[in-house]
């Protein structure tokens, strides 16, 4: 094997196929990327029995082949080299491979190839939707994730099909994000679902940010949902089970609106949660113009802050409600708009946070929805 290719393309290529290497590889193979030269191509590939991903990209190759290199160090080399020289990629004999750049020169030893499982194919493509749609959609939804890998099902974003839509939901009991975005259909399949690891679909979207069009294959006998795009691709290993149904968790019926500036309420919550201590809440304190937000208590440091507000009720009284100031923030981040709308049922019951435009408009149904629970305040 012996190719010739710019940097820039190289290093990309390595760094998406490296979203798949495993952080602990269970069989040393699994620590490599796969490069394969054919024609006048360079694809990198890496699995890790529950991700795949491939990357392709032109290079001048001389002689196809295809060898395994250490993965991380392959990234590294990457990510070091400097300059505009091309880098020269040959194998040298049948254990070791020369990375040349300029004066640089790298040696590695190669992975026997034979150890390599096969990597599983994306599919059929059910349908398609816009890469950098599914990209902040993704981003989006995954803050609401759980982290707990004993409660596995939490840790998804579940991708449902329907009605020329696809949702992508997610939760961790105590908050629940939800997004949707437009679906092209590709097949005759106009629904289904799909819950996959939401770090594996964060990683794999960003592939695909950039990407006019990505093909979405929903999982088949085989569990896997496929993503591919012009020159990147992926596998992921969907998790058995389903989300809570979000439409049944929803409120209808609210006791108060509020809107306040997000800048204004970020950092207003970060000044009051530097003394709310572990599972401690920030009180918001609602009333006629204004949100004060209290933290800590007497026993300990306590903050105070207010910002403006414009508040509605139905009863005419101010209402105080408390969060886990993370999970605010998390949820004010993903948002991303010039302003908040919270919709409060109560003190104990979940509150549903939407985003306003500039004009003070509401970005429709389409638009990312996050609910969050409440801490229990003392009376």
């Amino acid at each position: 094997m012996k190719f010739r290719i710019d940097l820039a393309p190289l290093a990309a290529a390595v760094a998406d196929a490296a979203r798949a290497l495993p952080s602990r590889p269970p069989v040393a193979a699994l620590s490599a990327v796969k490069l394969e030269a054919t024609g006048s191509q360079l694809t990198v590939a890496a699995f890790d029995y529950e991700v795949s991903a491939k990357a392709t990209t032109d290079a001048d190759v001389t002689d196809g082949g295809t060898v395994l290199v250490p993965g991380r160090l392959l990234v590294d080399i990457t990510r070091t080299l400097k300059g505009k020289h091309p880098i020269d990629i040959e194998l040298d004999g049948s254990s070791l491979v020369s990375i040349t750049s300029g004066n640089i020169r790298y040696t590695l030893h190669t992975l026997p190839q034979e150890e390599y499982p096969a990597l599983p194919q994306p599919g059929d493509a059910s349908g398609t939707v816009t890469g950098n749609d599914l990209n902040q959609a993704v981003a989006q939804v995954a803050a609401a994730a759980g982290r707990d890998d004993t409660l596995p099902i939490l840790t998804g974003v579940q991708l449902t099909v329907t009605d020329g839509k696809l949702t992508l939901a997610a939760t961790d009991r105590y908050r629940f994000a939800v997004r949707t975005i437009s679906w092209k259909p590709t097949s005759d399949t106009t629904s289904g679902q799909a819950l996959v690891p939401a770090k594996a679909l964060l990683d794999a979207s960003k592939m695909f940010a950039d990407a006019e069009q990505a093909d979405l294959a929903l999982p088949a006998s085989q569990g896997v949902l496929g993503m591919s795009g012009p020159s990147r691709s992926t596998t992921m290993r969907a998790l058995d089970g389903q989300l809570p149904d979000y439409k049944k968790l929803w409120p209808t019926e609210f006791a108060g609106t509020a809107i306040v500036d997000r800048d204004e309420l970020i950092a207003a919550v970060k000044r009051v949660a530097v003394v709310a201590e572990r599972n401690t809440p920030v009180r918001l304190h609602f009333s006629p113009g204004v949100l004060s937000l209290t933290a800590g208590s007497s026993d300990d440091a306590q903050a105070r802050d207010r910002i403006d507000a414009h508040f509605d009720t139905v009863t005419g009284a101010p209402l105080t409600i408390g969060f886990n100031p993370g999970f605010l923030l998390d949820g004010l981040d993903a948002l991303g708009t010039h302003s908040i709308q919270f919709g409060i049922v109560g003190p104990g019951k979940p509150a549903v946070l939407n985003g306003l435009d500039k004009d003070g408009n509401d970005l429709g149904d389409d638009a990312l929805t996050y609910l969050i629970m409440p801490i229990r305040l003392p009376s």
